[in-house]
């Protein structure tokens, strides 16, 4: 009787349910269900501890990480009494908790599967050395020296990405906390060709004409007037220069207003593509540059160029720039 007292106090508390409820879906690790639940990793871990000990949740250890799961036979009663509360929870789309659960758990995968630390082919066989982030540093290699603005850089791994080949990145953001871990993880790492600024991204603290490409990387949602951060982003630009936009595609997480403070649930792909063209720029194009089957977000890449100056063709050699192809 007293264990299984205890064993419905495990169960009467809402994060654990959520978290076994994932667990029933996908194996999941402590990094992983911190993102998608909201609590603090020392809160994950508590929790599993005990799902562990009740006989209910198992752990395998996988490439240095902790993966957890349901246990498929379970301990005692465990399983038996999880199956039937399972069988009465709310349905994901009556629940705008579980609907949020769900869609960051769709994140988490896709961000698991453009991971290939340990990529492997459909018949399981491993390719070392097969890594997204590789290949985007490799690509850095093309590109000739510019001065590069980053424009709601958080906190500032892009930026510190894109340090790899520019001459000089200016990192933009409105919160002085943020820049300040930024600014301390670029010195952790040996980073010194980052200038660290504050700022808002609809008044960039840059001078006119005077950088060669604006990155806006999930920032243009989060604010009033995506139209005139982008026209911000083109005063900017030298002629010639680039705005490169990566965005939210529209959806219908109306979660992500109050959790992650965005302001527009994403964009169309027309819409975007007009405001870029109302900024001034020419050689607009916006396509798809990341989507995983079932997950509520999209993620497209947009650009466009300012008019003037010189450019640099695919093989690097400069060009004279022409006019719009829309």
């Amino acid at each position: 009787m007293k264990d299984l007292s205890a064993f419905c106090r495990l169960l009467g508390d809402d994060v654990r349910l959520r978290l076994i409820r994932l667990l029933g879906k996908e194996q999941l690790n402590v990094k992983e269900l911190t993102a998608i639940l909201g609590i603090a990793q020392s809160g994950v871990s508590r929790h599993l501890g005990l799902l562990r000990k009740s006989g209910l949740v198992e752990e395998r250890r996988e490439g240095g990480f902790a993966y957890y799961s349901l246990r498929p036979d379970g301990a005692g009663l465990a399983r038996p009494m999880w199956e039937a509360l399972d069988a009465s929870l709310p349905a994901a789309d009556e629940d705008p908790e579980l609907r949020a659960d769900d869609a960051r758990l769709l994140e988490v995968l896709r961000l698991r599967k453009e991971d290939f630390q340990a990529h492997g082919s459909n018949a399981g066989q491993l390719v070392p050395g097969r890594s997204w982030a590789a290949w985007s540093r490799a690509h850095g290699h093309l590109l000739p020296s510019l001065i590069v603005a980053d424009a709601g850089c958080g906190e500032g791994y892009l930026a510190m990405e894109a340090a790899r080949w520019a001459e000089q990145v200016i990192a933009i953001d409105s919160s002085r906390d943020v820049l300040k871990r930024a600014r301390q993880l670029a010195r952790k790492r040996g980073v010194s060709n980052i200038v660290w600024r504050e700022g808002r991204i609809e008044a960039l603290p840059l001078e006119d004409a005077s950088v060669d490409v604006v990155l806006l990387s999930q920032a243009l949602h989060h604010v009033p007037k995506p139209e005139a951060a982008l026209c911000e982003a083109v005063r900017a630009l030298k002629p010639g220069g680039t705005v490169l936009v990566l965005e939210l595609r529209a959806h219908g997480q109306d979660w992500v207003r109050e959790r992650l403070g965005d302001r527009w649930l994403g964009f169309r792909d027309d819409s975007l593509e007009d405001w870029l063209f109302r900024a001034g720029l020419e050689d607009v194009r916006v396509e798809v540059g990341a989507r995983l089957k079932g997950d509520p977000f999209t993620v497209l890449v947009a650009s466009g160029r300012k008019a003037g100056g010189v450019r640099r063709g695919r093989t690097g050699a400069a060009s004279s720039a022409r006019g719009s192809v829309r």
